[in-house]
Parts: C-alpha cells; sequence; structure tokens
C-alpha cells in the first residue's frame, strides 16, 4: 500500500502512527478555533498520533437553505491558514466547485471532496492538479468496487497522494449503516483508508430541515473500524456540540475524543501486523482494480 505524504512531519499508511483528521464541521471564530486546534493537538501528542486539523469555509450541501453554511472562502481560507501556522499543524478542508481548488491549495495541506461529490470528475481533476494530498469521501451511494473509480480518476489527473474515506452508507431513509468489510475492500485500492467516525452516526435530513446523529455511538464504531484496520480517524469535535451552528448531533467533545483515541489506538496497535501483511500482498491493488465495475 502507497504510504501518503500529509506534510514533512506527517505521513499515513503502513508503518505510521494513526492519523487523526479532527475539528468542528464548520469554520467559527478565530480565537474558538485557536483554542479547539490546540486542545485536539495535546489529546493526539499524549497518545502519539498524527493530526490533521479540519474545518469547512462552507457547508454546501445543507439540508436547508437556511441553516448556516460557514463564514465563506476568503474569511475561512484566512482562519485556517493562521490556525495552521499558529498552532502548527496541517490542515485540511472541503472544496465543492472546481475554481476552488487552485487558492485553497495555497493555504491547505489537505483538500477533501464531500460523498456527495466523490464521482464528480471535474472536480476530481481539479483537486488532482493543485498536486495536494487529497481526501475523497466514498459516497452514500457507492460501494467499495466502485470507489476505484474515482481512485484512478484521480491517478489519471496525477495525484499520487489519495486518501479514502469511510462515511456509512444510505440505509433506507434518514439513516446511515456502515458494512465494516468496506475497509479492507477500499484498502485494497492501493491507499490509506480513513474512518469517518462522526458522520457514520448522522440520520440525514433526520431533524427536517437539518441532519441528526448519534454521537452516543462514536466509540463503538471507532473501535470496530480500528479492529478491522485503518490507517486514518476523521471525527469532529467541538467543546459545546449542542451549540454548534453545524453537524452538531454526532460530533462530540475533546473529552470524549481523548477516550475514542485511547481506545482505537490500542485496537489498532492489536491488528497492526496483519493489517501490514495484508497491505503488500504483491496482487492485493491489481486484483482490486481487475474486480471494478467498467
Amino acid at each position: 500500500m502507497t504510504t501518503v505524504r500529509i506534510s514533512d512531519e506527517v505521513w499515513v499508511g503502513n508503518g505510521h502512527p494513526l492519523l487523526v483528521l479532527a475539528g468542528p464541521c464548520v469554520v467559527e471564530g478565530r480565537d474558538f478555533m485557536l483554542r479547539i486546534a490546540e486542545t485536539i493537538q495535546r489529546i493526539c501528542r499524549r497518545h502519539g498520533v498524527g493530526f490533521v486539523f479540519k474545518a469547512s469555509f462552507d457547508k454546501a450541501n445543507r439540508s436547508s437553505g437556511q441553516a448556516a453554511r460557514g463564514p465563506g472562502m476568503e474569511e475561512g481560507l484566512a482562519t485556517l491558514a493562521e490556525v495552521k501556522h499558529a498552532v502548527g499543524v496541517p490542515v485540511i478542508t472541503d472544496i465543492h466547485e472546481t475554481w476552488q481548488a487552485e487558492p485553497t491549495a495555497a493555504v491547505v495541506d489537505v483538500l477533501q471532496i464531500p460523498a456527495f461529490l466523490s464521482r464528480q470528475t471535474d472536480l476530481l481533476e481539479a483537486a488532482a492538479a493543485t498536486g495536494r494530498a487529497v481526501n475523497v469521501k466514498k459516497g452514500q451511494f457507492l460501494s467499495p468496487p466502485e470507489m476505484l473509480n474515482v481512485v484512478v480518476k484521480l491517478e489519471g489527473a496525477g495525484c499520487e497522494r489519495i486518501l479514502i474515506t469511510e462515511r456509512g452508507t444510505t440505509f433506507g431513509y434518514n439513516n446511515l449503516v456502515v458494512d465494516f468489510r468496506s475497509l479492507p475492500q477500499l484498502r485494497a485500492h492501493g491507499y490509506p483508508v480513513v474512518f469517518d467516525a462522526t458522520h457514520s452516526v448522522q440520520l440525514p435530513g433526520g431533524l427536517g430541515a437539518a441532519s441528526g446523529g448519534q454521537r452516543e455511538y462514536v466509540p463503538y464504531l471507532a473501535r470496530a473500524a480500528a479492529a478491522v484496520g485503518i490507517d486514518g480517524l476523521f471525527i469532529e469535535v467541538h467543546d459545546d456540540p449542542d451549540s454548534a451552528p453545524s453537524d452538531g448531533p454526532n460530533m462530540i467533545t475533546p473529552e470524549m475524543l481523548d477516550r475514542v483515541v485511547r481506545e482505537v489506538s490500542a485496537v489498532r496497535a492489536v491488528v497492526a501486523d496483519d493489517l501490514a501483511a495484508a497491505s503488500t500482498t504483491p496482487d492485493a491493488a491489481s486484483a482490486s482494480r481487475s474486480e471494478a465495475p467498467s
């Protein structure tokens, strides 16, 4: 499996510590952003894991047109740049349109493709063209084998630093389910796999004009994913989730994050040797490609 460089100090994949991509759903005020980034950084250092700070400058896929979307690109990127330099951490944010890729890449270390947009060829190619690492979330409507088509699009556009994130699959109305078989299937595509523990407990549109969530299940799913095998953990964090402008019902507190990272790291350590052996099977990636849907 390919290991991926996020920054000079942070790598993800075989032989590297767990990578935690964490932060609030959307960019909020400067002081809050600096404080929550520093808090998460202390937790990650305590457990010896890598850290990339996450927040979105725009949530373009909110359930309601009246819902808060974030501060917008200019202010959001300025805040992320300040966090990056003041706290000394790599940062990741979403892009939704092709024109956003280049200016966003000038600030962040990783471009994220939202799950709803994971098949958008032009967006994938624009992200790949920046030379930044790209984290693409598996669409709620896609099977793990179909994600190989996404990977091949990124590779074809020159991207060699790819992360694939599992974030649950649509299960009837207003619900998601995680099929943990997807994790080894996604890893077989040849790149590190991240488990999104907070969006996987989301209840899409479950509150009518907003999505609900079941944050109490985050630790259970995160431990299960670690047992199956993951390289990274995506987790949205807020010190007051119930007052957060977006995704509050499925976000967790820093105290809960500390517990989750400790438990996931312990479980991952138990399966590390088996995971490394599975990832170095010579024909794993080629077999994945031969089984991809046409």
